[in-house]
């Protein structure tokens, strides 16, 4: 395997950003970054959906998130999974986004989040609107252009054990 590896995943919320990036590290024995709002929310000691808010209120939260990210991304042999890590991590060995329906997301997150599909459906594209118009503010960053992603895999078509090896094996190919 390359040498002080940096693996960047990235993709929209239920895509599967976490899950992948964790088994990716774990079969490559690298060290998995997921640092999140939900992580900034657990050391500030405020709810997930305050620490939204507050993003929708600041640039700092987004900034200060990010930063964070790319400082654990800095010593490599890392897998980092978040929204925006192919655009932060410029020296990434490898760039990989995943894809899937708005529908299929929602589904996803009511299940991870034990709630209604109606209530997740909305909540997810009013989310993905206002993550898109922040990071487009912020960085001018267009999230719906990954085109410069190395490999861009729908986790609808392919099972996350699929979309694991997928990424593996362009890892093996880089050697």
């Amino acid at each position: 395997m390359l040498n002080n590896i940096k693996i960047a995943i990235s993709g929209r919320s239920g895509c599967g950003n976490t899950t992948v990036s964790r088994m990716v590290a774990d079969k490559l024995n690298l060290k998995f970054i997921n640092y999140t709002f939900r992580t900034m929310a657990e050391e500030k000691g405020i709810s997930f959906d305050a620490v939204r808010k507050l993003a929708e209120e600041s640039n700092s939260i987004d900034m200060e998130l990010d930063k964070k990210q790319v400082h654990l991304a800095a010593e490599g042999n890392c897998v980092l999974g978040s929204r925006l890590a192919i655009w932060m991590i410029d020296d990434a060995d490898l760039k990989v986004y995943l894809t899937a329906s708005s529908s299929v997301r929602a589904e996803r997150i009511a299940n991870r989040e034990d709630s209604t599909l109606e209530e997740k459906i909305a909540e997810t594209e009013d989310r993905d609107q206002k993550d898109s118009a922040r990071y487009r503010k912020i960085y001018a960053i267009d999230t719906n252009d990954y085109s410069f992603a190395d490999i861009v895999i729908d986790t609808e078509k392919n099972n996350v054990n699929e979309v694991v090896d997928i990424i593996i094996t362009a890892v093996e190919s880089l050697q």
